[in-house]
């Protein structure tokens, strides 16, 4: 099956229908959405027990579904052929591989809350997240379902448990050693606003941004360099960040402060130790923006951003030649800040710009990265937008 992308809104409900008739007859019980993400500031602290600045963004994943009369499920995607059949009996046996990972995940993680008869399901996503660029796709397309599947199965679940169940999935069935700030920002997220997560205690505060006030917008830059979160540079940084606990006999890095780090750098090997420094620095950089936004508001976080970029350069070293040239080249064009969002080795970066110059740093940007003989990149804004909810 092969379907169209879609713009968000009730068009993307009737999309979603649609695609859900030509795969599977009939008409879906209901379309639920849930958008990806930004994340302004906080990279690699979520499984560290860290602190987040997330923001939903205003590009969603949209699945129509209806329950079945037996035990089998089914999955189309707008970004694959076909469909993926498989049976809620056989996911603990045979977990599923590939794209249909992402949604048949959520079923298994879901099912540990779910009766022994619950009912089978026929699944149509589509989506406008990009995929690679670390905006989450997989976040958007775990929530849809998981808040679809709650609904239809009956099970009561709060956000944070839906959250952390698609968490799971992308854990144990992907394969990902994410941690839950992606699923928490697309369950919780509100128009205009930033989501603080504390991934130590899930403590959550919503937080304005009044971009529309301050005539403010952000940037997204796609290097169209693809990343993936299952390859073995991710989870090389993890396990840096959990050995350089243990020796230093914290049960995570968030319990380290600045004043921490002459400790460290005498306890730990160089690249271990960079490591640690980016974690307990963005810490702090977190906390120091949100309260910047609370008695500045965005246009003052500016430097913070750099001040992430450069600690995900140089320390983290998850960025890539395309990511770090177009930050120079935004931040040369005039844009407020900018930095790498994601988890690295490709995908995007943000850049906040004042809204009536955002054509000319676009511009800028794409010269510089072609000047660069980089790939030609993807450029659009994103607005922090709502979570994950039911559409139609």
């Amino acid at each position: 099956m092969s379907a169209p992308a879609f713009r968000g809104g009730k068009a993307a409900a009737g999309d979603a229908a649609a695609a859900f008739t030509r795969a599977f007859g009939g008409e879906p019980t209901g379309v639920w959405s849930a958008p990806g993400r930004v994340n302004l500031i906080g990279e690699h602290t979520d499984y560290n027990r860290g602190l987040v600045l997330p923001f939903a963004i205003d590009r969603r994943t949209v699945a129509a579904v209806r329950l079945r009369d037996d035990r089998a499920i089914r999955v189309t995607s707008s970004h694959a052929d076909g469909a993926v059949e498989t049976s809620l009996d056989d996911l603990d046996t045979e977990l599923p591989t590939g794209w249909s990972a992402y949604p048949l995940g959520v079923a298994w993680a879901l099912l540990a809350h779910a009766g022994a008869d619950t009912s089978g399901a026929d699944i149509a996503i589509l989506s406008d997240v990009p995929i690679g660029a670390g905006l989450s796709s997989s976040a958007a397309i775990e929530c849809s379902v998981a808040i679809a599947l709650d609904e239809l199965w009956d099970l009561g679940l709060e956000p944070m448990q839906l959250a952390l169940a698609s968490q799971r999935a992308e854990n144990v069935v992907v394969g990902a050693p994410t941690g839950v700030m992606d699923q928490t920002a697309s369950m919780l997220g509100r128009a205009d606003h930033a989501v603080l997560f504390d991934c130590d205690d899930l403590e959550a505060e919503v937080i304005p941004l009044g971009l529309d006030s301050a005539g403010l917008d952000v940037m997204v830059i796609d290097s169209r360099v693809e990343h993936s979160h299952a390859n073995g540079e991710y989870a090389d940084r993890r396990a840096a960040c959990e050995a350089g606990a243990k020796t230093l006999r914290v049960a995570s890095l968030r319990e380290l402060t600045v004043d921490d780090l002459p400790r460290a750098k005498d306890a730990l090997d160089d690249v271990v130790f960079r490591r640690v420094r980016h974690v307990v620095t963005e810490n702090a950089r977190v906390a120091a923006a949100a309260t910047v936004l609370r008695d500045a508001g965005a246009s003052a976080i500016g430097e913070l951003m750099l001040a992430s970029h450069a600690s995900m350069r140089d320390d983290f070293e998850i960025s890539v030649p395309a990511i770090d040239a177009a930050v120079e080249a935004a931040m040369n064009a005039g844009a407020i800040g900018a930095r790498l969002t994601g988890g690295g080795f490709g995908g995007a970066s943000i850049a906040l710009v004042a809204r009536d110059r955002f054509d000319e740093i676009a511009e800028a940007v794409a010269q510089a990265l072609a000047d660069g003989s980089f790939p030609a990149p993807r450029i659009f804004s994103v607005r922090p937008s709502d979570g994950a909810r039911r559409d139609a």
